[in-house]
């Protein structure tokens, strides 16, 4: 193994473990218990840190790209531009079934929420009744339509193993904060890759939905 694609490797996994940490349970709970007033500005944080500390292992991606493996033609080209679309337009239309300001940490911030558990109820948007995780489904799309030199197979291999993993670690806490009405949900959704003959209907949405009223 040269040293590039130890760097690489290296970089990705130190990527993955401090972003795992800094966003369990564990580590939200130990800054609300020892620093609570920094809570609202934990979540805001969080996004900063996990775009800066992205740069390093995008840029050793790029620096040492390696010998190319393949390049999208013909018929193969159509279909990687037609994922690429499919990424995009996915990603811009879950937009308006997301609270930004939540899942950025604006308003933890401005309200001053302190506690540690997501202030969202439980809420299926159209592409949640396909897959449990819609943005990991369309990172994949977007990392697997790229023409294909060395450092990109290895940097989109390690994404997509985080992204498995990271979806099962998200869970844990999704199961915390939401119980059985989640853990139905986890039964009829797959989790990150969409599979046609799975996917939740008008009839299975009421139920769920009733799970989730009784919780309350």
């Amino acid at each position: 193994m040269s040293l590039d694609i130890l760097w690489l490797l290296l970089s990705w996994l130190a990527y993955f473990v401090i972003h795992s940490f800094l966003a369990s349970l564990r580590m939200k709970n130990w800054v609300a218990s020892n620093w609570p007033t920094k809570m609202p500005l934990y979540r805001l944080s969080f996004n900063v840190l996990a775009v800066v500390l992205l740069i390093p292992p995008m840029a050793l991606t790029f620096a040492w790209q390696g010998e190319w493996l393949w390049q999208w033609q013909g018929v193969g080209q159509w279909v990687a531009n037609g994922m690429l679309l499919v990424a995009v337009v996915g990603f811009i239309w879950s937009m308006k079934y997301y609270d930004g300001s939540e899942f950025l940490g604006f308003r933890q911030l401005k309200n001053r929420v302190e506690s540690v558990e997501d202030q969202e109820h439980f809420q299926l948007s159209p592409l949640h009744r396909w897959v449990r995780h819609p943005w990991y489904f369309f990172a994949l799309l977007l990392i697997w339509s790229h023409d294909m030199h060395l450092g990109w197979l290895i940097s989109a291999s390690m994404m997509t193993l985080y992204f498995v993993i990271g979806s099962r670690m998200e869970e844990k806490k999704l199961v915390v904060y939401h119980g059985e009405v989640y853990r139905q949900y986890q039964k009829l959704v797959p989790g990150v890759i969409v599979l046609p003959w799975r996917h939740i209907d008008d009839a299975q949405l009421a139920e769920l939905l009733k799970i989730e009223r009784v919780a309350e």
